[in-house]
């Protein structure tokens, strides 16, 4: 640390003492050694100050440059209440799910308490110490404000893919922090490049009560809070050796007041109530029994949940800015559900069934154009050789049970009886499997086409039972939905010819009909596994496609590379 400051000061000396004309004020001699740690690229040095790597490049030099290199965070003498607001919000930085350490926090919080003791110590505080902390200071406003805005995982790198594209004007950061010191207001400047959606703030207030739970969990389950396990579900009356420990959780959780069971291993009312709560707030059925769904949820402890939500306020930067202003349908394939939005009011809301954990629905955003009503289903390949093939093998009748015609590639009619299906090669099969409309259509009475590489859409499905499972992961990544009528009327209510009447003869045609829409509708298909509704109360779901653990990966290691700005 002395050769750096030695290093800066010889710099200093060499640059400026030949004009003899610099001002002994503090703020211009810091502005020297501001200069010589920003420009000074020598193996000493290596772009470091105090042993920190600056993450920032181009903006803080440019920055810097601009002011002429005069300190933003002091004037030489003492540290403003801003630059104590800045050191407080880096801190506060992990209520947006964010690693306060990634900010130069430690070295931050050192030179702060060396300042704090030169007031009572003849330890005087350094003009190269105020040089290195408005270095620190401003290089971790400038990298905030980028993760704020564009995330600190780049979606592109991620193995699950994501592609929902936004656009990302440059933020301009070196003007805005101008902007934030002129009016003493950082806290301002960094809401204003949240995600625009109100959830975000919510998320964040949830992840702060987080916080406070985890806080209790050190002081009163650390070391003990063990995986229950269960051989076979527990309704109410029921005896088991860890209902205590349920009845612990619940009550940790303030799901259950305290009490004094008159039998500690029995499943009573009052649990039964908790129960449903905790049911409630993962997503599973309300209930009361205590299943292996269940038994998940009440083994997630704090820092587990504390994870979920920093993986899912990242996910929610990544969303494009305009989405929330637009009419737009909303699927959100861990939750297992689509909104249709409406100036941000949702006007419908469908349980769907999506891909399973093999097939898994992507993320990607699109726009949706045109519906169909009663649909032919041309059988992907893969199912027509995995599943459609053999199933004739085992029954003749199979294509004619199922409303299924062979068809060329020109589309003419073959007769199944012509092909020898024992003897018939899978996986070059010559013809394609058209399955007609009607009610057992695997595609329903409609589908929702927003073009995409994926071939993924919505649409109807005969098997109507599907929808009361809680693990709704059935499909081969399309999305199956609850409520294709009420989409479907909610889509043509622009045209007045399209009555409830004239919809409902649609679905019931013999021969496709295809409808164009007279705009197009953005459709977001993206993963949530956190969120917090409008009066703050939390909601989990299972990480169904295991993609929460790559991003929490990346979130919790330091940065690795130069910034993005």
């Amino acid at each position: 640390m002395k050769k750096l400051y030695i290093s800066s000061l010889v710099l200093f000396v060499v640059v400026f003492l030949p004009h003899q004309s610099f001002s002994q004020n503090p703020q211009d001699l810091i502005a020297g050694f501001i200069r010589s740690l920003i420009e000074m690229d020598s193996p000493e040095n290596s772009g470091k100050v105090n042993d920190q790597e600056l993450f920032s490049s181009v903006v803080i030099k440019r920055f810097y440059s601009d002011r002429f290199f005069s300190p933003t965070w002091s004037n030489g003498v003492v540290l403003p209440e801003i630059a104590y607001e800045m050191r407080y919000e880096i801190q506060q930085i992990k209520f947006d799910g964010l690693n306060p350490t990634d900010y130069h926090l430690n070295a931050i919080n050192s030179l702060f308490e060396k300042y704090e003791r030169s007031k009572d110590s003849n330890n005087d505080f350094q003009l190269a110490d105020f040089a290195a902390l408005d270095i620190l200071l401003t290089d971790a406003y400038i990298i905030i404000s980028s993760h704020l805005y564009l995330g600190k995982v780049n979606p592109d790198n991620l193995k699950s893919e994501w592609n929902i594209q936004r656009s990302a004007p440059e933020l301009m950061i070196d003007r805005r922090l101008v902007e934030a010191i002129a009016n003493q207001n950082i806290r301002k400047s960094f809401e204003e490049l949240y995600p625009s959606f109100t959830i975000y703030k919510r998320m964040r207030d949830g992840l702060r009560f987080m916080y406070e739970h985890h806080d209790r969990f050190d002081k009163k389950y650390i070391g003990k809070w063990k995986k229950l396990k269960i051989d076979k579900s527990l309704k109410l009356g029921d005896s088991h050796n860890q209902m205590d420990e349920i009845r612990s959780r619940l009550q940790f959780w303030n799901f259950v007041a305290q009490y004094f069971p008159a039998e500690e291993k029995v499943y009573d009312s009052l649990l039964e109530q908790g129960i449903k709560l905790l049911q409630k707030r993962h997503g599973l059925e309300m209930d009361g029994v205590i299943g292996q769904g269940t038994i998940h949820a009440l083994n997630q402890s704090p820092e587990d949940l504390i994870a979920t939500a920093k993986v899912n306020m990242e996910r929610l930067r990544w969303l494009p800015a305009n989405i929330k202003d637009q009419e737009l349908i909303l699927v959100n394939t861990a939750n297992y559900q689509l909104d249709f939005i409406l100036k941000r009011d949702t006007i419908l809301s469908s349980k769907v069934i999506v891909g399973k954990s093999y097939h898994s629905t992507p993320q990607f955003s699109a726009e949706m154009s045109y519906l169909v009503f009663s649909p032919t289903w041309t059988v992907p390949n893969s199912i027509t050789r995995n599943e459609i093939i053999p199933s004739i093998r085992r029954n003749p009748n199979y294509l004619a049970s199922k409303n299924m015609n062979v068809i060329t590639n020109s589309g003419a009619v073959v007769d199944p009886s012509t092909i020898d299906w024992q003897k018939v090669n899978a996986r070059n099969f010559p013809y394609m499997i058209r399955q007609e409309p009607g009610e057992q259509n695997s595609l329903g009475l409609v589908k929702f086409m927003f073009p995409n590489k994926y071939s993924v859409y919505i649409h109807d499905t005969p098997s109507r039972s599907l929808f009361a499972r809680e693990d709704r992961a059935l499909s081969h990544g399309c999305i199956r939905i609850q409520k294709p009528t009420e989409l479907a009327k909610l889509l043509l209510a622009h045209d007045k010819q399209w009555t409830d009447e004239k919809i409902r003869e649609s679905m019931g045609l013999k021969r496709e009909r295809v409808v164009n829409l007279d705009r197009k509708i953005p459709v977001v298909i993206f993963y949530l596994t956190y969120w917090t509704d409008t009066t703050g109360q939390e909601f989990f779901r299972q990480d169904i496609y295991n993609r929460d653990n790559e991003i929490l990966k990346v979130l919790t290691e330091g940065p690795r590379e130069k910034s993005r700005v």
